[in-house]
C-alpha cells in the first residue's frame, strides 16, 4: 500500500498507540475524582498538559482539549461571536478555509452575523490590502488557516496579525491543523489556534484549542468538571497522554522532515508537469506536504479509484469538503473545470522515495489508460 492521503488523516504511530493502550490499562481513575486513582490520573494529565504546552510554545492554562479541530473551530467562532456580539457582528475569513469554518460561518450568518470573505492573491495568499479594507470597528474575529488543507498554501500569519492588532476589539484565530508538525507556528501572533492530533500520527478523537489565557469566550459544550472551564466532559486521559507522545515525536524534527518531504514533492511535481492535461494547482507558496493538481478530461473520482485498484491512495480534495468543486482551487483560478477536477496528494515524512517512484510509474499507466478510453 502507498498512502498519499496524509492530510485527511495519518496512520497512528506505533509508540503513540502503545502509550494510549498503556494509559487505558494503568490509569483507570477519572482525573477529577478525589481518591488515589483519581489523583494519580490528575498528576499524569497535568504532566502531559505541561509538555504539550512546552512543545507548542504556550502556557498550560491556554490548552483546551477537544474532540478535534472541527470542534475547536466551532468553539472559537461561536464562542467569540455570542460572547462579543455587543462589540460588533462582523467576522472575516476566506474561501480557503476548512468546511468546519465555512459551515459555522453560514450558521452564524443565519443568527445575525455578517461574514466578509477576504480576497486571495494568485499565489493563494491573503490579499492584505483587501483585508485592511474589510476591517472595521464592528469586526470581532478574523479566522485564517496557517496552511489550507487543499492547496497547502502557507499564509503570512505575522502580517495578518499586525493588521488585526490595529483593532483591539478584534481577535485573531488560526486553524493550524495542516501546519502543526510541518512548519513552525508562533502562537504569540495569535489569539486562538486549532489542531487535530490524527494529522500528526496521533489518535483520532482528540484535538486542541489554544486560547490566550486572558480571553473569555462562551462554551460550546457545557456540563461536568473537566480539564478546563471552557469544555465540559470527562478528561480523555489516554488521548491526552498519547497527544503528548505524538508531539514529542514530531516537533523536534520539523526542519529535517520538511527538507525530506521537499525532495519527494520535487520528484512528483517534475513528473506531473510532463503531462499536457495536468494543471498544477499548488503554488510557490504551498508547503511540500500537499500537491494539488487537476487532470482535465478525466473525472477525479474515476482516477482516484483507478489508482486505488493499484493500491495507491490519494484524494479528490479535503475529506471534509462538500460539493463537487474545490472552493479553494476556484478561489485562486476562477475556473470551474480546474476546480471540479482537482486531486490532492498529501505526503508525510514516513513516505519514501521508492513509494514516489512506484507512484510515478503507476500514474503514467493509469493516466494513459483513462485518456485512451476518452
Amino acid at each position: 500500500m502507498i498512502y498519499f492521503d496524509n492530510s485527511a488523516t495519518t496512520v497512528v504511530d506505533d509508540s503513540v498507540l502503545e502509550t494510549y493502550n498503556k494509559v487505558c490499562k494503568s490509569y483507570p481513575g477519572n482525573s477529577n475524582s478525589l481518591h488515589r486513582l483519581g489523583i494519580k490520573s490528575k498528576e499524569l494529565e497535568d504532566y502531559s498538559t505541561s509538555n504539550i504546552a512546552k512543545y507548542l510554545g504556550v502556557k498550560s492554562s491556554e490548552v483546551i482539549y477537544t474532540s478535534g479541530a472541527t470542534e475547536s473551530n466551532n468553539t472559537v467562532l461561536k464562542g467569540v461571536a455570542f460572547k462579543y456580539r455587543n462589540r460588533g457582528n462582523r467576522i472575516i475569513t476566506s474561501h480557503l478555509e476548512h468546511s468546519s469554518i465555512i459551515e459555522t460561518c453560514k450558521y452564524l450568518e443565519k443568527n445575525g452575523f455578517v461574514i466578509d470573505y477576504v480576497n486571495v492573491n494568485s499565489d493563494g495568499t491573503i490579499d492584505l490590502e483587501n483585508l485592511k479594507s474589510l476591517m472595521s470597528d464592528n469586526t470581532i474575529l478574523v479566522s485564517i488557516a496557517a496552511v489550507d488543507s487543499e492547496l497547502g498554501v502557507k499564509q503570512d500569519i505575522k502580517s495578518i496579525s499586525k493588521i488585526v492588532r490595529e483593532y483591539p476589539k478584534c481577535y485573531f484565530h488560526v486553524d493550524a491543523t495542516q501546519a502543526i508538525g510541518k512548519i513552525k507556528v508562533d502562537f504569540n501572533d495569535i489569539d486562538f489556534m486549532s489542531m487535530s492530533m490524527h494529522k500528526i500520527f496521533g489518535m483520532k478523537g482528540i484535538g486542541l484549542l489554544i486560547k490566550k489565557e486572558n480571553i473569555v469566550i462562551d462554551n460550546l459544550i457545557h456540563g461536568g468538571k473537566s480539564s478546563t472551564v471552557y469544555r465540559g466532559g470527562t478528561p480523555a486521559l489516554p488521548l491526552i497522554v498519547s497527544s503528548m507522545k505524538a508531539l514529542e515525536l514530531i516537533m523536534p524534527n520539523i526542519d529535517k522532515n520538511y527538507k525530506y518531504v521537499e525532495e519527494l514533492n520535487k520528484k512528483i511535481l517534475s513528473c506531473l508537469k510532463e503531462y499536457d492535461k495536468v494543471h498544477i494547482n499548488s503554488t510557490d507558496r504551498s508547503i511540500p506536504y500537499i500537491i494539488n493538481f487537476s487532470i482535465l478530461g478525466i473525472k477525479p473520482e474515476t482516477f482516484i479509484h483507478a489508482m486505488e485498484e493499484e493500491d495507491i491512495y490519494i484524494s479528490t480534495k479535503s475529506a471534509c469538503s462538500t460539493g463537487d468543486s474545490s472552493d479553494s482551487v476556484y478561489a485562486i483560478y476562477k475556473d470551474m473545470d480546474i476546480s471540479t477536477h482537482s486531486i490532492r496528494i498529501s505526503l508525510s515524512y514516513k513516505n519514501t522515495m521508492d513509494e514516489v517512484n512506484t507512484f510515478i510509474n503507476i500514474f503514467d499507466k493509469v493516466y494513459n489508460k483513462l485518456m485512451f478510453k476518452n
